[in-house]
């Protein structure tokens, strides 16, 4: 699997681009500072993620991304600094510049984070460890699963995860 290397503009962006990255194996870290040693971080399947707000985060990125982690980086790629710290990236890898590369919804009504949400809890996950798992607070999965057994207009949490596997798999 290629380094991903990514640049968004919303901390929510990069929540969606870490939740399919963890998905994929890869831990996850806040910041961009690395180890002094070892030089090569490739294959520790690290991925850091922060803001980027100044020329000395574009550069600690860029570091961080030669020595082979991966990064979802905060930033407006429109800004002069954003422009700039995808410009080295790019000399890099491709990057993934956009929150379209995060996990679209896979059910109509329901929002990409529910979806993770639904998918971890039919995966047998409890709502406490899919929480943790999307980077959620336990009120918030909470809000977001009444949500769902609000869309399909059931009662229990357990019938929403039946009812959303069945659309899920019926939109394949």
């Amino acid at each position: 699997m290629s380094q991903p290397l990514h640049v968004v503009e919303t901390q929510s962006a990069a929540a969606g681009v870490l939740r399919r990255l963890t998905k994929q194996g890869w831990t996850v870290g806040t910041g961009f500072v690395v180890p002094p040693e070892p030089w090569d971080l490739s294959r520790r399947k690290l991925v850091l993620s922060g803001p980027v707000e100044d020329t000395a985060d574009v550069g600690a990125v860029v570091l961080a991304a030669a020595r082979g982690v991966g990064v979802v980086a905060v930033a407006d790629p429109r800004s002069t600094t954003g422009r700039a710290l995808l410009d080295d990236l790019r000399r890099i890898g491709p990057v993934g510049e956009a929150a379209a590369e995060a996990q679209a919804p896979t059910v109509p009504g329901l929002t990409a984070e529910e979806c993770a949400l639904l998918d971890r809890l039919a995966d047998g996950e409890s709502i406490a460890a899919a929480a943790e798992a999307e980077f959620l607070s336990l009120r918030t999965a909470n809000r977001r699963i009444a949500h769902t057994r609000k869309v399909f207009g059931v009662s229990s949490t357990r019938a929403a995860v039946v009812e959303y596997v069945r659309r899920r798999d019926a939109a394949s």
